[in-house]
């Protein structure tokens, strides 16, 4: 009987760290895994998704004023002086008197973390005035509101410096 035996020690063989490498990779990776789940903050999911459900019928009258209001919104974006410049237009005659200060949201098309929120203060020649922060390229959502109405529309990062809203 001839029996061969092979005095290299194990740790010499690669086989043998083959498959202790497969197991390892899975580790290594699933740690990774785990760091980027904790680290971003997708923001997609609402926290209270219930309560905002609710919400939407309040929502929705919003846009209905500005409908029966008649409102059209010019906006002006100045990127390089990081202003905002807004006039308001009402075809209604029940819009009397326009709001001092109106809220101009800016909302990111996929990572709620850079929304942005801007005040427009009313300045004596009718227009409206506010800072705009940096904003991050990509399609942004516009909404534009005061206490009983709201008017929607999108801007693109970086893109055209003027946007209309119209109510619809």
């Amino acid at each position: 009987m001839n029996t061969m035996t092979d005095s290299t020690p194990w740790y010499r063989q690669p086989l043998v760290w083959m498959l202790i490498m497969l197991p390892a990779t899975v580790v290594v990776a699933s740690f990774i895994t785990l760091y980027l789940a904790i680290r971003s903050d997708d923001g997609l999911v609402e926290d209270d998704y219930y309560q905002r459900g609710k919400e939407i019928n309040r929502v929705l009258d919003r846009d209905h004023a500005a409908q029966r209001y008649g409102l059209q919104a010019q906006i002006t974006v100045d990127h390089a002086q990081r202003k905002v410049e807004l006039r308001l237009h009402a075809t209604a005659t029940a819009f009397t008197t326009p709001p001092e200060r109106l809220e101009l949201k800016l909302l990111h098309a996929t990572r709620a973390g850079l929304d942005q929120t801007v005040n427009l203060v009313r300045m004596p020649d009718g227009r409206y005035e506010g800072v705009l922060p940096a904003l991050a390229q990509g399609r942004w959502y516009l909404q534009l509101a005061a206490d009983d109405w709201r008017l929607n529309g999108e801007l693109q990062v970086p893109g055209r410096s003027d946007i209309s809203l119209i109510a619809r």
